[in-house]
């Protein structure tokens, strides 16, 4: 639910590169009919104190659902401050400061320009901006609810930061072909009710769909970086996690109910099916706050995209769940492939893992989730297991949750690998993933540059 656009970084291919060129050509084309469009900045506002203190009290629950502080809020640093570096096929982009300064910030905003960039992506001074913000999806949030966004965000405290320059290829950094994405991919627009759903589905549609920006992260995206709307939230990329898809081909071996997906969106927890994790982690931690009706409008739209339809479409999932111990789910017996491998793997995991994920007692919430029901394992390639099992997971200071040491100082690249690969055919009935030790590798160097 994060960030539009994102995915591992790659060199560009020979068809990424003629896209590219096409899409400069276009934009330069384009960059004149951008000019003329351009507004005029307004003057700042005089006073920011007169916001209602309620319309401030909504801004900042939807804010919560548009995970606003998790982009635009560097670690270590001033909320809303910016700064946070975005991967991006073509490079690196800084998110902005969004506080009330107005000289690094946006205190000079009006609730017009501040309106103009949600819906159409055009900054105060009339630029295009990258679609690593959103537009494409905030373009469905009511005015009234981009009003109080504006007041939450304008009665935070001013920030000065400045944040450093993009680091983008060319044509990337060539901001007027922009204007030429915008006419390939970009369609203004309001969300439209569906008359056949319920008042709580179109609920949940319009935040997910809308502010909570879900394709974002779990819609694949074409080699210019827009979402293949064709394939809608069928599962995408982001900050080299694998985000998992949202539909009936969902790789979760139980399919997912509405109140399991309000629990897991709540808490970050589901005993069927496992713990938030990177990219999904800020999600949760963010909706932990919202009015609970919203959390669970969001659940129904998104397991509605999930779920098989029918009466029995549970019974398979609920079966598997009911016979699970921690170290029987799955396939038991799954497949030995490359037994050298595999054997290491599964000394390792007896070395380092069994003590808490063989305990030979059935999944509860007090116990680890049972590995043959973790999308990580089942999913569709190794990242989301490499980054698990590398970094561990971490419940935020202060909070409760999972906790799970990382194996990144203790474990060798080709040990990771043979754990990963042991526990895909340990714990699941699923082909063995062709690519994990390039994955292994590429998510180490990844964690290098972070330091």
């Amino acid at each position: 639910m994060r960030l539009a656009g994102t995915a591992d970084k790659k060199p560009m291919n020979a068809r990424k590169i003629l896209l590219a060129a096409a899409l400069l050509l276009a934009g330069v084309i384009a960059g004149g009919c951008a000019d003329r469009t351009r507004v005029a900045a307004a003057p700042a506002p005089a006073q920011r104190t007169s916001f209602d203190a309620a319309l401030v009290a909504r801004g900042a629950r939807l804010a919560a659902i548009g995970n606003c502080a998790a982009c635009h809020t560097q670690p270590g640093g001033k909320a809303f401050a910016g700064g946070l570096p975005l991967s991006t096929p073509f490079g690196t982009i800084y998110s902005t400061n969004i506080t009330p300064d107005p000289d690094t910030g946006i205190g000079r905003w009006t609730g017009e320009e501040f309106l103009r960039a949600m819906h159409e992506g055009i900054d105060r001074g009339g630029r295009h901006l990258y679609p690593v913000f959103p537009y494409d999806h905030f373009t469905l949030v009511t005015d009234d609810d981009v009003a109080a966004i504006y007041a939450f965000i304008m009665t935070r405290d001013p920030v000065k930061a400045d944040v450093p320059a993009n680091r983008l290829t060319f044509p990337a950094r060539f901001r007027p072909a922009i204007a030429a994405w915008k006419a390939l991919y970009f369609a203004r627009g309001v969300y439209r009710p569906d008359p056949s759903r319920s008042a709580e589905w179109n609920r949940g549609a319009y935040l997910a769909e809308g502010l909570g920006h879900c394709g974002a992260c779990h819609t694949p995206h074409n080699a210019l970086g827009a979402e293949e709307k064709q394939r809608d939230l069928g599962g995408g990329d982001v900050e080299s996690w694998h985000a998992s898809s949202l539909t009936v081909t969902s790789p979760a071996p139980v399919p997912w109910t509405a109140d399991q997906l309000f629990d897991y969106l709540r808490g970050g927890r589901e005993v069927k099916h496992g713990i938030a994790a990177g990219p999904m982690s800020p999600v949760v931690h963010d909706l932990a706050g919202v009015a609970e009706n919203d959390v669970r409008a969001i659940a129904v739209y998104i397991a509605s995209r999930m779920r098989p339809e029918g009466p029995d479409a549970q019974k398979p999932g609920n079966a598997l769940f009911a016979s699970a111990r921690p170290e029987e789910a799955g396939s038991s017996s799954g497949t030995r492939r490359g037994t050298a491998s595999l054997d290491e793997g599964e000394g390792i995991f007896i070395g380092a893992c069994a003590t808490c994920h063989s305990a030979g007692l059935a999944a509860t919430d007090r116990q680890p989730v049972a590995l043959g029901l973790t999308t990580s394992i089942n999913a569709p390639d190794p990242r989301n297991a490499v980054h698990i099992t590398l970094e561990g997971l971490w419940p935020d200071p202060g909070e409760r949750g999972a906790l799970m040491p990382g194996f990144a100082g203790e474990l060798s690249d080709g040990q990771v690998a043979a754990l990963v690969d042991y526990l895909r055919a340990r714990f699941t009935d699923k082909p063995a993933w062709t690519d994990v030790p390039e994955r292994v590798r590429e998510i180490r160097q990844g964690m290098r540059d972070e330091r």
